[in-house]
């Protein structure tokens, strides 16, 4: 489920666009000296041909459909993950194990709902540990891969704007006889440059670093869930229980 638009995302965006665009104005340069169509189809089409070309299709879709997590990240409450599990482990001390069964009905998480089934069913504690961690670290695995294919970018990008620089050049070279087409070619293997770096720098890097980060809370989540279920399964005090989740979040 995702949560409110991640305010400091949008503002980081406007920030970096605002300065590029600012200094150039400030500078006395014209904004429209850094739109040069050709320079954005050679690094951006080069970039995730890079891309592409490293990964998986379904490992490059996932890639791309967790960039709505940049600004629309999943909502993740630790205190509401904590009086949940105090409440299974409230009705389990006066119920029973069997007791929590209504509460899959209701539950729409899978990965939580997987771990009470299994509670419900009588796993022993670590085996339910061992079950319930086995799918952790397979959706860790999962979507830092997908995560990866943001960082490769960043690191391909700024490789192929000085391709596109060297390209320009060339194109230079080849019509030095011809002044008027100069300052194209050279305006191009500027901005190529300038494309690749500022979008390793400016996007991709930060967009790969910010889906770990919102990947690694969901880690933590999961293993507070855990912890909690093998605390209940061990017929822990719920008062202990909530003092053992909060220290994931002190």
């Amino acid at each position: 489920m995702s949560g409110g638009l991640d305010i400091i995302s949008l503002i980081g965006i406007l920030i970096s666009f605002g300065a590029i665009l600012g200094g150039q104005f400030l500078e006395g340069g014209h904004i429209g000296s850094l739109v040069q169509v050709t320079a954005f189809i050679i690094v951006l089409g080069g970039t995730f041909g890079a891309v592409m070309l490293q990964y998986s299709l379904p490992v490059f879709l996932q890639g791309v459909k967790m960039l709505r997590w940049i600004l629309l990240p999943p909502r993740i409450d630790y205190e509401d993950i904590i009086e949940q599990v105090i409440s299974w482990g409230q009705t389990a001390r006066r119920g029973g194990l069997l007791s929590l069964e209504p509460m899959l009905v209701e539950m729409e998480d899978p990965f939580m709902k997987k771990g009470l089934q299994l509670l419900v069913d009588g796993a022993e504690p670590e085996k339910l540990r061992e079950a319930m961690e086995v799918e952790m670290y397979s959706y860790e695995e999962h979507y830092k891969m997908a995560a990866k294919v943001w960082e490769s970018a960043g690191g391909y990008s700024p490789t192929i704007g000085i391709l596109g620089a060297v390209m320009g050049l060339i194109h230079v070279m080849e019509n030095l006889s011809d002044p008027s087409k100069l300052g194209g070619g050279i305006a191009v293997a500027f901005v190529a440059t300038i494309y690749g770096v500022g979008s390793a720098n400016l996007f991709f890097l930060p967009m790969a670093n910010k889906l770990k980060f919102i990947i690694g809370k969901e880690m933590i989540k999961r293993e507070m869930v855990v912890d909690g279920l093998v605390a209940i399964a061990n017929g822990e005090n719920p008062r202990l229980i909530e003092t053992k989740l909060r220290g994931f979040i002190a």
